[in-house]
């Protein structure tokens, strides 16, 4: 008769949420590196704002676009960063885009 492995109880909230919606579902675990990816590029545009001391609209005016277009690049569940529009924001910012491929976190 072959062993079964016994999953291990846990009391940590983020491990039952991951297996109770992520575990084993490759579809879910790509929608969620795709969240974290677009998650992250917010937050270093933000951070890198801030850094410069520049509001929505000073910057938008040095890339040559809206407030509203960097208020959308800043919001975390947005997903059209257009590595064109980052280039961008990042020689206004006087910075270079840097684009790295890094293992997932997880697998299921």
């Amino acid at each position: 008769m072959a062993k079964t492995k016994k999953k291990q109880r846990t009391s940590d909230a983020v491990e039952i949420l991951f297996r109770r919606h992520f575990h084993n579902r490759r579809d879910r675990l790509v929608e969620l590196e795709n969240e974290r990816a677009s998650a992250e590029v917010a937050r270093q545009l933000y951070g890198l704002r801030i850094e410069a001391g520049l509001s929505q609209s000073r910057l938008a005016k040095l890339v040559g676009t809206t407030a509203s277009v960097i208020s959308r690049l800043e919001d975390a569940d947005y997903e059209g960063h257009s590595l064109s529009m980052l280039r961008r924001i990042a020689r206004a910012l006087k910075k270079r885009v840097e684009i790295r491929f890094v293992p997932v976190r997880r697998t299921g």
